[in-house]
């Protein structure tokens, strides 16, 4: 598998980082998340997801701390706009903020964290400004579905939208039927959030899957690295898994060797089938 993809720009953005929704809100867990993070770098995953929503900045705070450690430009720092900031009356503000808790001075991608009342014309035009002003290497979306997509893609500027994260998983195939095909037909990659499917009784299901445990067995490795490795199957996704463990880091940066074949697929759609009709956009 390809560790990198090269975007619209000619950016090179890592296919495999650290999400950090969560992180930094528990004065009690800070140690370890900051070590799970330093651990994450220091493996090789230099890509590092965020927004000013987290915890109200503190998840930025918190990856301002620990990436002061390193040389920032073998980082790759993402961050996201509210809908409501993303106007030329804020936003500007916002991305000054975000900057000051990263302890950085640009941005290697800027999202809009989701479809908001502000109109994408104006959106887009403001991110293009801060592109050309050197605070932002390029900039995406998030949570967007294939209409708005299309729309996004349309206005002036648009066409330099550069990623969508949205969530997917095995267990949340819905962008498969047709969203993350009209994302590889415009060179537009995937960066998926929760690939660990990091949500209750739906995880549950994934990790005590007996068919799911023999493939895992079958390559030497977890059913939660078998998440991983089937979304990075696709060279268009980039995946974001968080853990505030530096156990659970490193086992996801091991992944990269591994390779499903065509009897792993079969089993694995069998089990856990794309569906074969347009479903709604996840959103956790």
């Amino acid at each position: 598998m390809e560790k990198y993809i090269q975007l619209t720009n000619g950016v090179m953005m890592p296919r495999l980082g650290m999400g950090t929704w969560f992180l930094g809100e528990n004065l009690h867990t800070r140690e370890s998340e900051m070590e799970a993070l330093r651990t994450g770098i220091e493996a090789g995953m230099r890509l590092i997801d965020t927004a000013e929503m987290y915890g109200n900045g503190l998840s930025e705070q918190l990856i301002g701390q620990v990436i002061r450690d390193y040389d920032r430009d073998s980082l790759f720092i993402v961050s996201k706009v509210l809908p409501g900031n993303a106007g030329r009356k804020r936003i500007r503000k916002s991305l000054n903020h975000s900057l000051k808790l990263l302890r950085t001075d640009y941005l290697d991608m800027y999202l809009l964290h989701w479809p908001g009342s502000i109109p994408l014309e104006e959106t887009v035009m403001c991110m293009e400004e801060l592109a050309a002003e050197g605070k932002i290497r390029a900039w995406g979306v998030s949570n967007f579905d294939t209409d708005e997509m299309e729309e996004v893609t349309s206005v002036p500027g648009g066409s330099h939208c550069a990623v969508n994260q949205v969530l997917y998983h095995l267990g949340s195939r819905g962008i498969e039927y047709d969203l993350l095909p009209w994302q590889e037909r415009h060179n537009i990659p995937v960066m998926a959030y929760c690939p660990l499917a990091q949500a209750g009784s739906l995880r549950n299901g994934l990790v005590s899957n007996k068919k799911l445990l023999a493939v895992a067995d079958k390559h030497e490795i977890s059913v939660m690295q078998l998440l991983l490795v089937f979304v990075l199957q696709r060279d268009s996704v980039i995946a974001i898994p968080r853990s505030r463990k530096k156990e659970h880091v490193l086992e996801n940066a091991k992944v990269w060797d591994v390779v499903l074949d065509k009897e792993d697929m079969e089993i694995i759609n069998k089990e856990f089938p794309a569906p074969k009709r347009k479903v709604p956009l996840d959103i956790v």
